[in-house]
């Protein structure tokens, strides 16, 4: 089968190789006739000719698109395409400067396949994996560095007791943390974790990468819920209180050690329980600085100098004024007792409100008690009128209606108590449209005809806007403005209107202890039924 004379007719853009100019295999025949010939010599190439000489001889038309010069070798001299279909990317557009030539399109790829490859196919760009079910795996000089660190701390399982310092080494989390991740890996309660055992949860589950929030929230809350409970913090504290030097003292006394593991918590969820359902979120622990402080009360000796939450000093206070309040020590407190608080500073309309749960339902289940819980939640937001918490539980409060703004009239109805208790003491009684006047000045709201929580959030003078309305001391010491006080605050920028409250009331409780152990005789001589127990 003689194809010479075909060949020199052969359009050279037919045979598609963008590595080859055209116009060079052109003025070469000599490299068409060779990939002529390596394409003739394959075993595919004969019966595919055969087939086409055939179908030609008995008249059926070719259906083979391709590329020609003209009209006359695009019907009888068209040649199959030497590629597969797709395997080569269209030739780039020439330019039209210059002479006038035929733009000469492609009709489709060829349908008649070759093994022929003469240009390598176009490599696939795999788009990586940027979804991880567990979180983006650890970079593996990270996980290859943690799994050295395993092996020098395992040689075989660690008991409970041994595991601390996995914890605080490796995992890099608070020390009294260890029992809550050693019972989370010891599912089958064998009290020993295995290294295997170890890295399946803390690097195969791709612990290693997430933030130290998300890890304490992953180790304390119940497999089945998305969210953390009282109850789950009660591990950590009671491994606090049983490993902290701070809080070695109470361990003779665990009655107390279980009001203070109460207290903390409590506070736990009044700051950075923001919804205030009682379900704390991993948003939530993320926005608060619960694990800066765990951290704190971690590597801090003494534990009354972790101010947030953990402090000593601050359950004194809390558990000492409830205790001073609850009379017949059955552990409730009710409006009488309430009204008694702060030597009767606040008025009895406010008392009422507190009582009818309007600012935060009651855990007491006795109607018109208050339980310890919610006097927690009450003293925190009576001493600390400036954070968010306290400002939502008193705008609650004075919003008479609930409609999410507080009136004139809503706020007249709440000093007037005040303005009589006022008269009664012989004070020179300050007007309520002159204590409007002011508390404009001091809010600047958006509209003066009424105040927004918005507002009140937005203005440090808030907690003064309350005091003047139901808390008659505190009115008073903001009319004096006392000098001590301001040098107090300009001293310690840092510390909170609590954390100055809890500092005072803690020297005077310790000196009135002092006084009646020294008039006792002895430091060890008390009555549990009637005194407060410390």
């Amino acid at each position: 089968m003689d194809f010479s004379g075909d060949v020199l007719c052969l359009d050279a853009e037919l045979l598609q190789l963008p590595e080859v100019s055209p116009l060079a295999i052109k003025s070469n025949p000599y490299v068409a006739d060779k990939l002529f010939e390596q394409w003739i010599s394959l075993p595919e190439t004969a019966p595919l000719v055969k087939s086409l000489l055939d179908n030609a001889k008995a008249g059926v038309p070719l259906n083979v698109p391709g590329t020609s010069s003209s009209t006359t070798t695009a019907t009888g001299n068209s040649l199959p395409s030497m590629f597969p279909a797709g395997s080569a990317p269209p030739l780039s557009p020439r330019s039209s400067s210059g002479s006038p030539r035929v733009v000469k399109q492609r009709v489709g790829p060829s349908t008649l396949g070759s093994s022929l490859k003469l240009v390598s196919e176009p490599v696939r760009e795999l788009i990586p994996q940027f979804y991880f079910q567990n979180g983006c795996p650890p970079p593996n000089e990270l996980k290859e560095r943690c799994l050295f660190r395993i092996n020098q701390f395992f040689s075989d399982g660690l008991p409970i007791h041994e595991f601390k310092l996995i914890t605080k080494e490796i995992c890099k989390l608070p020390s009294f943390c260890s029992t809550a991740l050693f019972r989370k890996i010891d599912v089958d309660c064998t009290g020993i974790v295995t290294r295997e055992a170890f890295i399946d949860y803390w690097v195969n589950s791709n612990m290693l990468m997430k933030d130290s929030a998300t890890q304490i929230f992953t180790i304390l809350k119940q497999p089945d819920l998305k969210y953390l409970t009282q109850d789950d913090f009660k591990p950590v504290l009671r491994e606090l209180l049983a490993t902290h030097p701070g809080l070695e003292f109470l361990q003779s006394t665990p009655e107390f050690q279980e009001r203070y593991a109460e207290t903390v918590i409590y506070r736990i969820f009044y700051y950075v329980n923001r919804s205030g359902n009682g379900c704390l979120a991993l948003k939530e622990v993320k926005h608060g600085d619960l694990i800066a402080a765990m951290q704190h009360a971690d590597e801090e000796e003494d534990i009354n100098k972790v101010l947030r939450y953990f402090s000593y000093e601050h359950f004194y206070v809390i558990y000492c004024k409830f205790w001073e309040l609850d009379t017949d020590h059955d552990f409730l407190i009710d409006k009488e007792n309430l009204i008694r608080y702060g030597n009767h500073a606040l008025t009895y309309r406010i008392v009422d409100r507190i009582f009818s749960q309007v600012p935060r339902k009651f855990t007491s289940k006795i109607e018109g008690k208050m339980g310890y819980e919610d006097f927690v939640y009450f003293i925190l937001s009576e001493e600390d009128k400036s954070s968010e918490p306290s400002l939502e539980y008193w705008f609650k409060c004075i919003d008479l209606d609930g409609n999410g703004v507080l009136t004139r009239n809503e706020m007249q109805f709440f000093y007037e108590e005040q303005l009589h208790r006022m008269e009664c003491m012989a004070q020179e009684p300050v007007l309520f449209e002159d204590i409007l006047c002011q508390i404009v000045d001091m809010i600047g709201p958006e509209n003066e005809s009424y105040f927004t929580l918005r507002d009140l959030k937005g203005s440090k003078l808030s907690g003064s806007v309350f005091n003047i309305l139901f808390n008659l001391n505190k009115f008073m010491a903001f009319e004096t403005r006392d000098p001590f006080l301001i040098r107090q605050e300009r001293e310690n920028p840092t510390l909170t209107e609590w954390d100055r409250f809890a500092h005072r009331e803690y020297i005077r409780l310790s000196m009135e202890e002092d006084a009646e152990d020294a008039s006792n005789g002895s430091a060890d001589v008390w009555d549990e039924s009637l005194e407060a127990p410390f």
